[in-house]
């Protein structure tokens, strides 16, 4: 109920009806699961460099039809931030503008429910873009999988003693899953691993 407020009170502050399918029904089988690198770690000041989104329908991971794009910045990347994810200044200089790449990605999304790892950030990002041309944040539900991983430890424990420390970094949640690890800082990698965490952890639950 509090979400189709939140939503109506977004599509009525949506500038452009061109967009006002991001607020139809949810999509009833499939999620969207993204991640993004940045120039920084500062959603205030950093700029998006890649974005990659991942569609999961069910238990499958449609990673063949995933969305992967390099984004051109304002500004120079620093080298502490190319030393993080590797990504030059000579590599973004013909990425998309950042407007054409969120309009590629609120297309490839629709009203699909987002899904990601320290996902407040990548929402952040998107948002700092989306809210001064759109007028509205990102009106999808959302899920981020490390609180779904501390909700599936906290179930295992019942009948012990539970002191709630959990350790939700993203190479220990891959660890204890058992699921293969990637190249990390690669927005693609990390979002096909986001997607494999919550496939497993969806299907923990389930049991």
């Amino acid at each position: 109920m509090l979400h189709r407020v939140k939503q109506a009170l977004k599509r009525r502050r949506l500038k452009n009806a061109d967009y006002d399918f991001l607020f139809g029904p949810a999509h009833p089988d499939e999620v969207v699961v993204f991640d993004c690198e940045t120039s920084g770690l500062d959603p205030k000041k950093a700029e998006l460099l890649s974005l990659a989104a991942i569609r999961v329908r069910g238990n499958r991971i449609l990673s063949s039809q995933a969305l992967e794009m390099v984004i051109r910045p304002e500004t120079a990347i620093d080298q502490a931030a190319i030393k993080i994810h590797h990504l030059r200044n000579v590599d973004v200089e013909s990425g998309l503008e950042v407007r054409a790449a969120i309009d590629r990605f609120l297309r490839f999304v629709g009203t699909r429910p987002l899904v990601g790892y320290y996902l407040e950030f990548d929402v952040a990002m998107v948002n700092r873009t989306l809210k001064p041309w759109l007028g509205i944040t990102l009106p999808q539900r959302q899920t981020e999988v490390s609180a779904l991983y501390y909700d599936l430890r906290a179930r295992q424990s019942r009948g012990e003693t539970y002191t709630g420390m959990v350790d939700l970094r993203f190479d220990v949640i891959m660890k204890e899953l058992d699921l293969p690890v990637l190249a990390a800082h690669d927005a693609f990698n990390d979002a096909l691993m986001t997607a494999m965490m919550f496939v497993k952890l969806r299907a923990l639950m389930d049991k």
